[in-house]
């Protein structure tokens, strides 16, 4: 290949067509139709980002030049004009351009065909021995799916896995790149990915935060084998929103057990959320419980005492008479020596929103509603101590608990008020 079939030119990033996303309550979702979103990407002194494309032969690629460009001065390609800034600009898009010629020049004398890609690589620095995000990424999730069924989980390996997609995608999409460099990542890096899980992929904000963290310890995990000294997350806090427990009050629960059901199904559903409201036991821990699980002590209580799946800490109830009661309305009737017939998570949670509406509670329900409730109503409410909830609900953490125990003193507050204006009325009614 000559000389000549290589070629770079430069350009202004000025807007980018986001990916087609239909708008609700328009006439074109109406109509079956999406609309693109023009997004400018000038910022407020009106510069753009400046692009460069890299052909070699028949293969071609962008890559972004890392700098940034005043539309007014830029023509054909270069900045116009004889000030510094118009000199500095033009003297690195001549310092990219002879690199990426040199290059190409180095790898085609021992190689018989050099593409545009690989020449994009080794410009922006991603030479060969250099760690690059994306493939140290999935070299960490491949080494910690080894470990799902040991000490990690099948749906912490596929957050990672989310997490890793989600960079792929935004290094494809905004910054024109298959991968990167661990020396190219710094802060801005960092802020703007989060950005684009909030905006490009309108993500939960919970979520944007799961994702960012999965993201940080693997570049905690670089830093700690000395692939990379600083770190790019460095000062990076992203907004939380505050988390609400929500759980049943002792009126909802009532209704819940009280009200006659005319679907048959509904029974398991609501059997099952309440053996968890009575014991707080997860679902996916409620799904491994056996009879093997069961133990009677020399007092006649039966304890339910296992693990937890999601962090292996070890929990110990006493059963009440209510998961008494549906443990033996459903003995031996689960596949596999289960000690409950369990729907599917999605199934169960379904099955709840149409008992809540029978019962009529005006509020959405939720499977894990019911280890809140046990948390607040069942056993804090009542006086039961902070480290004994703990250690039944299987925290690695008593600070966990502390969140269910703020409900708690709010609720606490709210029924003392009721109290005294109970009792304020009926002074009044004596006088």
């Amino acid at each position: 290949m000559n000389h000549e079939d290589v070629k770079v030119a430069f350009y202004l990033k000025t807007n980018v067509f986001g990916k087609p996303r239909a708008e609700t309550n328009s006439f074109a979702l109406c109509r079956g139709e999406k609309r693109c979103r023009n997004v400018n990407e000038s910022d407020s002194a009106g510069r753009c980002p400046v692009m460069g494309r890299l052909t070699v032969g028949g293969s071609e690629c962008v890559f972004s030049a890392k700098m940034l460009a005043p539309r007014s001065m830029w023509v054909s390609g270069r900045a116009k004009g004889k000030s510094a800034e118009a000199v500095e600009i033009n003297r690195r898009l001549d310092e990219l351009r002879a690199s990426a010629l040199a290059i190409y020049r180095e790898q085609s004398a021992i190689r018989d065909r050099v593409t545009a890609e690989e020449v994009k690589c080794l410009l922006l620095g991603m030479a060969a021995g250099q760690e690059t995000l994306l493939d140290y990424f999935r070299s960490y999730i491949e080494h910690f799916e080894q470990r799902v069924g040991v000490n990690r989980t099948v749906k912490s390996a596929r957050t990672y896995r989310c997490a890793c997609g989600h960079v792929a995608r935004f290094l494809s999409e905004r910054l024109r790149l298959s991968n990167i460099p661990f020396s190219a990542l710094d802060r801005s890096f960092v802020d703007k990915f989060d950005l684009y899980l909030r905006t490009e992929r309108r993500l939960a904000p919970n979520t944007v935060v799961l994702y960012m963290s999965r993201l940080h310890t693997v570049i905690n995990k670089a830093i700690a084998a000395g692939i990379i000294t600083a770190d790019p997350f460095s000062g990076y806090e992203p907004p939380r929103p505050e988390r609400r427990r929500r759980y049943l009050t002792r009126e909802e629960l009532q209704r819940l057990m009280s009200t006659p059901l005319s679907v048959p199904r509904l029974y398991l559903v609501r059997d099952l959320f309440l053996f968890s409201c009575y014991t707080g036991i997860s679902y996916g821990d409620m799904c491994r419980l056996t009879a093997a699980n069961l133990e009677t002590a020399d007092d006649g209580t039966v304890w339910i005492k296992a693990a937890r799946e999601k962090t292996n800490v070890e929990f110990e109830i006493p059963l009440l008479d209510l998961p008494l009661h549906i443990i033996d309305k459903y003995r031996d009737t689960a596949p596999d020596g289960k000690m409950l017939p369990m729907y599917g998570n999605s199934e169960l949670n379904k099955g709840l929103k149409h008992l809540a509406t029978v019962c009529g509670i005006d509020r959405k329900l939720t499977f894990h509603m019911a280890r809140h409730t046990y948390a607040t109503e069942i056993t804090l409410s009542h006086g039961v101590p902070m480290e004994t909830v703990s250690r039944m609900l299987g925290h690695s953490r008593v600070d966990t608990t502390q969140i269910y125990a703020q409900v708690t003193d709010n609720k606490i507050d709210t029924d003392t008020q009721s109290l005294d204006e109970r009792i304020a009325e009926r002074f009044t009614v004596a006088i």
